[in-house]
């Protein structure tokens, strides 16, 4: 009788027992991986009743456990509290984890994590989205995003939705012109209206991932109409209530390490007083990102500014931000550009979804080249045409029946196949000096010597000091891309030699 009534005090103890997950890796979270392609799982929680014994966990992938991962000891309970990780999970998901006191029906789970590749996505209202939201793409199980309220969940579009962000950077002002969030009915009648919102970061995310086949996280911090003062490193110290320190905050909440961040800035910088430095406001930005996230080789990709439909006289400003955009590829190691100035604009600034669409893709090509050489989708890819040089060719008759105009050869590198374009290539033009475009070109032709080579046919001889432009203004038509639908970015002045 005595053994019976200790049996069962001993069973309702083990039914006392309790065991949650309360600190760590959480449901639907991305865990940036190392540089082996691996990561812990850092967990912690709380027990009841279970004081000094030990918790053991096990990592399952649809429902089955992962070779050495299965129920392992990783902590012992110290004053109600356990901490520990599963070490070296590979990249991959989606995985759940479970947790157990050991010799007890005590547990917790989560799961639905995923380990591979966080990026940040800042800038402007290009990277906010401005896409109609009937054209997104669907989510995919392996990109989640880590929304603007902090939670982690599978990504669908709008992944930017500032106006019930943490961060008051984000908020909208009120009558009163304080920042605030919206709640209630005012929250729900804006999230049940909103038709825009596709951006670019989604369309990058699923293309990564059928390329290489490692999960994505993806952490919304763009605020469109932004110049390079509001997301100024200087302010940091005002915490979440500027967009620097915002970043800051959103990237450590997510532990602190990124793969990279996707960057698309410089509409709102394109005005007088504000051109002349932009350059040296995104080289330090860029510079000071990396610092204050302990990774001076952090991988920085940014979107060159495209078209604008306006009556402003900013043309000179806007073709300035460009060009620095184009150089600062050249000077900011561990960066790369995509162009976007043949896109299509779904109002007077803003790409449309399907533009959207395709500038994640051509951003994908990048960072292919770039980080996964290894994966056979991205060995074969280049950059994109990037232009090197412009030199004029004085070319003479070759017989009273056979006449070689005079050209201008423009040589590029980085081109996928040969340059091409959909019907009359368009989008060069030829300046004296800082005037206008002169009158002079009547055709632009691939060269049939050099495939990364393209001529452009002139009327007659060029004035001295003639300078080469593409993407000159603020609309232009440009239609030249390679063979892998990567465009020639708006550049220039180029000296013509």
């Amino acid at each position: 009788m005595l053994r019976v009534a200790a049996v069962a005090l001993c069973m309702s103890a083990m039914w006392a027992q309790s065991l949650k997950i309360e600190g760590g890796v959480v449901d639907d979270q991305v865990v940036q991986r190392g540089p082996d392609g691996r990561a812990d799982l850092v967990l912690a929680g709380v027990t009841s009743g279970a004081e000094s014994q030990g918790v053991e966990a096990r990592l399952l992938s649809r429902g089955i456990p992962q070779p050495e991962l299965d129920w392992r000891r990783i902590a012992t309970v110290q004053s109600g509290k356990w901490s520990g990780k599963l070490s070296h999970v590979s990249a991959g998901g989606p995985y759940r984890i479970e947790v157990r006191i050991a010799g007890t029906a005590a547990s917790d789970r989560l799961s639905g994590i995923l380990v591979g590749d966080i990026w940040l996505l800042a800038g402007q209202s290009d990277m906010e989205g401005r896409g109609y939201l009937t054209e997104a793409i669907p989510p995919l199980p392996a990109v989640h995003s880590f929304d603007m309220r902090d939670h982690w969940l599978v990504a669908e579009e709008p992944l930017h939705t500032r106006v019930d962000a943490k961060d008051r950077a984000y908020w909208f002002e009120n009558e009163l012109k304080q920042p605030e969030p919206f709640s209630g009915e005012k929250l729900r009648e804006y999230l049940a209206t909103r038709d825009r919102g596709t951006g670019l970061g989604l369309p990058f995310a699923v293309e990564m991932v059928r390329r290489t086949g490692v999960p994505i996280g993806l952490v919304p911090c763009a605020l469109g109409g932004t110049n390079m003062d509001q997301w100024s490193p200087a302010l940091k110290d005002r915490g979440s209530d500027v967009l620097y320190g915002a970043l800051l905050r959103r990237a450590r909440a997510v532990g602190g390490r990124v793969k990279g961040v996707l960057w698309s800035q410089g509409q709102s910088d394109a005005y007088p007083e504000r051109s002349p430095a932009f350059a040296a406001k995104f080289t330090n930005f860029v510079a000071a990102l990396r610092e204050d996230l302990a990774a001076p080789e952090l991988p920085f990709y940014f979107v060159q500014i495209g078209r604008l439909v306006t009556d402003e006289d900013i043309g000179g400003h806007w073709n300035l931000i460009q060009e620095s955009q184009r150089k600062a590829e050249q000077t900011i190691a561990h960066s790369g550009m995509v162009a976007t100035v043949d896109e299509s604009l779904i109002d007077l600034a803003h790409a449309d979804a399907t533009s959207l669409k395709r500038l994640g893709v051509r951003l994908a090509n990048v960072v292919c080249h770039d980080l996964f050489p290894e994966a056979s989708e991205c060995s074969r890819i280049e950059k994109g045409p990037r232009p090197v040089s412009a030199v004029f060719l004085d070319e003479l008759p070759k017989s009273p029946l056979q006449y070689m105009p005079k050209s201008v050869r423009v040589t590029f590198a980085s081109v996928n196949g040969r340059l091409q374009a959909a019907g009359r290539m368009a989008g060069f033009s030829i300046h004296q000096g800082a005037g206008g475009p002169l009158p002079v070109i009547y055709l632009i032709e691939p060269d049939p010597t050099d495939r990364q080579a393209l001529l452009i046919r002139l009327t007659g001889p060029l004035p001295k000091g003639a300078v080469l432009r593409y993407g000159y203004g603020l609309d232009p038509y440009c239609n030249i891309v390679d063979e892998a639908n990567m465009p020639v970015p708006a550049f220039g002045p180029m000296e013509i030699r």
